[in-house]
């Protein structure tokens, strides 16, 4: 496994804490066209992540390598886990939300809004309460790069909520171009959303936006959280700090928006995920290769 050194840059003295400064930034795999999606699997040991453009799922066992998941996968993107420990992911090819259920069947979530087709689902959270939010961009619709070139049918590109318990789907937020990586505050009261839109308008805000979540699921109070550009995912960690992708790396932000530093990686990083048994492992999909670090943070990981 390759190492890779001088991995760090320090904004503040607390991004010291939030690092094991010793700790190189590890090589995992380097044969994708695309990594995206990363989620780890706890209770199996393992990490996933998608090869869109390859239209596959590759599986990465620590001391056993790297295999194929799922072939072809009808170019997954973004994942996560609900609350059972089943695989919830975004699929460009089927227009979907799609869950995998534990014999391995596949449940359709979501795939149209008032009787037209969704865009092409990107990225996905789950809240304890089983709500299921996720962002719909057209990226997966605009070639046939990563899914099928179709014409949008939605009005615009929104983050959505899918609520399991009467099976409804609701426009939970509407004025985002190309909304992308999505994530709860530790508390589950703020909601951050990357705004991606920049990629094909360079007359749109670069930032990661807040908002507030009710107890009845509603959110308010839009804020800009940071100005960042080429952020694409991001995760917390337990002390509420944003660790996002920012074009070849990843800022960490306090919950105040205050950069706190910066892990560099040789090429645009695309998103990131907390992982191994002490959830002290950060995983970072960044274009072809999937990387890992240790850090001194604990990273917000269900189950």
């Amino acid at each position: 496994m390759a190492i890779v050194g001088d991995a760090y840059e320090y904004y503040e003295k607390k991004f010291y804490d939030l690092t094991v400064p010793i700790a190189d930034l590890e090589l995992i795999f380097d044969k994708c066209r695309w990594a995206e999606g990363p989620v780890w699997f706890n209770d199996g040991g393992y990490l996933l992540w998608s090869d869109i453009p390859n239209n596959r799922m590759l599986r990465w066992v620590p001391d056993l390598g790297v295999s194929v998941f799922r072939t072809p996968s009808n170019y997954i993107n973004g994942n996560t886990r609900d609350r059972q420990g089943r695989l919830v992911s975004c699929s460009h090819g089927a227009r979907a939300v799609l869950r995998t259920e534990a014999d391995g069947t596949i449940t359709t979530i979501a795939d149209s809004y008032r009787g037209r087709r969704l865009n092409s689902p990107n990225d996905v959270v789950v809240k304890s309460d089983g709500t299921i939010w996720f962002t719909d961009p057209n990226y997966g619709i605009m070639s046939d790069y990563e899914g099928y070139k179709a014409d949008m049918e939605q009005d615009g590109c929104y983050v959505y909520r899918f609520d399991p318990a009467d099976g409804s789907l609701e426009i939970a937020i509407d004025d985002f171009q190309k909304p992308n990586g999505l994530a709860f505050s530790p508390d589950e009261s703020t909601l951050y959303v990357i705004e991606s839109g920049r990629s094909h308008n360079p007359d749109c805000p670069a930032h990661i936006r807040q908002f507030d979540v009710s107890a009845d699921n509603r959110v308010s109070n839009s804020r800009v959280f940071v100005d960042v550009e080429k952020a694409d995912g991001m995760r917390l960690d337990t002390e509420g700090n944003v660790w996002t992708s920012a074009g070849a790396g990843v800022n960490c932000y306090d919950p105040g928006g205050l950069a706190l530093g910066r892990i560099k990686l040789p090429n645009p990083v695309s998103n990131v995920t907390f992982g191994g048994p002490r959830r002290n492992r950060l995983f970072i999909t960044s274009t072809n290769a999937v990387y890992s670090v240790f850090v001194g943070a604990t990273g917000i990981q269900h189950p």
